[in-house]
């Protein structure tokens, strides 16, 4: 028998199970297990850094926005404390006092017997929380009511870019939130107003729907009714995100009705509670004609302004107004033509008709449509579309022309807004 040729003969598999690389995993011994990892405070901190990550880039533009907005405010300002008196105008002296004194008990009069406006007129919300922050701040209460709405401020801003990337993308969600922090008026979402607070209850509430998370969604909801009147908008918007979803599943889902129930609680409350406070139900539209002359009268009032201001106004502040509301209802139609989800089209809607259909002053219009969102939407996806170095110049206009606005109606204008 012939020998095996030792030429021939294969070498040994080398033993790799010694090399971490390449051993089988069983054989790989595994790192020593820390428990530091693991703890609450651990997980707590990786969330809000998660939290803080996503949230970057619309804090950014928000951050941006504001202080576009302070230098336009010291550039029109002749005042030395103008930066105070710009943060807390006119209404917010209701609220302050509704924080530290609480509401009246009793219809108010004049000198002369007349009936007049009190702090009734104002949902709870924003006071309370004005209170909240003295109490555990010591600040006073304009200085409470500043820091309220800028956290509000900020917290919308995250809210809007999260709803708009849910619903158009990354891009068109950044330039929505350039959009709603830059639009004409969009100054009293920094002031001590309540604006801020309701954009960010509203946006959250639409997020929380849009996500089916109905119970969250519905105290929302009533939140945004305790903060201002065009909770209503949101309520409806509500009711419609829930309902569709039931009928075509063919199944009662109990958190969305108990959603829209909860919901649409928050004005009407408040309403039964002014009633029963002065002793007769329609209080709070007494209170509301009597101080600031607001009613509701299908939009009359709106249009005659109008009509007398595009024909024959010659202050450029209301013929500015005018437009801008035109322009306004153009945008929301055209956001209508291109099919948007349909609880963001109804509380658009709504807060838009809740604005034209009162006869309250035309120049606080353009205020109390700034949390409305649909109009802007059509220009935020155009913008998305057309890229960052095409969009630039058209944004940077209206930027500085929206901040502009605002700050001279603030510092020059001589009416409320």
């Amino acid at each position: 028998m012939t020998p095996p040729d030792p030429r021939t003969k294969e070498p040994p598999l080398p033993d790799l199970t010694d090399d971490p690389r390449t051993a089988p995993a069983r054989l790989v011994p595994r790192p020593a297990r820390n428990d530091s990892e693991t703890t609450p405070s651990t997980r707590l901190s990786r969330t809000v850094g998660r939290l803080l990550t996503d949230a970057g880039p619309a804090l950014a533009v928000w951050a941006g926005a504001a202080l576009l907005q302070l230098l336009m405010l010291w550039w029109l300002s002749t005042r030395p404390d103008w930066l105070h008196a710009a943060l807390t105008p006119w209404d917010n002296q209701w609220y302050v006092s509704i924080a530290e004194q609480g509401y009246p008990h009793s219809f108010s009069y004049d000198a002369n017997g007349q009936l007049t406006g009190n702090t009734l007129a104002f949902f709870p919300l924003y006071p309370l929380l004005i209170k909240v922050v003295a109490a555990l701040t010591g600040l006073g209460g304009q200085s409470a009511s500043i820091v309220v709405a800028w956290l509000a401020s900020a917290g919308a801003s995250v809210a809007v870019h999260r709803l708009a990337l849910r619903l158009y993308g990354e891009r068109a969600a950044l330039c929505l939130v350039l959009l709603v922090f830059t639009q004409p008026m969009a100054i009293t979402l920094w002031i001590g107003y309540s604006e801020s607070l309701f954009l960010l209850l509203a946006a959250c509430c639409l997020l929380a729907a849009h996500r089916r998370a109905w119970l969250t969604a519905g105290a929302l909801a009533l939140l945004a009714g305790l903060a201002r009147s065009t909770g209503v908008a949101l309520a409806v918007a509500l009711a419609l995100a829930a309902v569709p979803p039931m009928w075509r599943e063919r199944r009662i889902d109990w958190r969305a009705v108990a959603a829209v129930v909860v919901g649409s609680l928050g004005v009407p409350l408040y309403l039964a509670w002014v009633g029963l406070r002065l002793g007769r139900l329609d209080a709070w539209l007494v209170v509301q004609r009597a101080g600031w002359h607001t009613a509701w009268d299908w939009g009359y009032a709106t249009w005659q302004f109008l009509d007398d201001t595009l024909q024959r106004g010659h202050d450029w502040v209301p013929v500015a107004t005018a437009v801008l509301l035109v322009a306004l209802a153009a945008a929301s139609v055209t956001a209508l033509l291109r099919r948007p989800w349909p609880p963001l089209a109804v509380y658009g809607l709504l807060v838009f008709a809740l604005t034209v259909g009162q006869t309250n002053y035309y120049h606080s219009k353009l205020r109390l449509l700034v949390p409305a969102l649909l109009a802007l939407t059509p220009l935020a996806r155009a913008f998305a579309r057309a890229g960052a170095r095409s969009a630039a110049p058209a944004a940077a206009v209206f930027a500085l022309f929206g901040t502009w606005f605002g700050a001279y109606m603030l510092t020059n204008w001589i009416y409320a807004i």
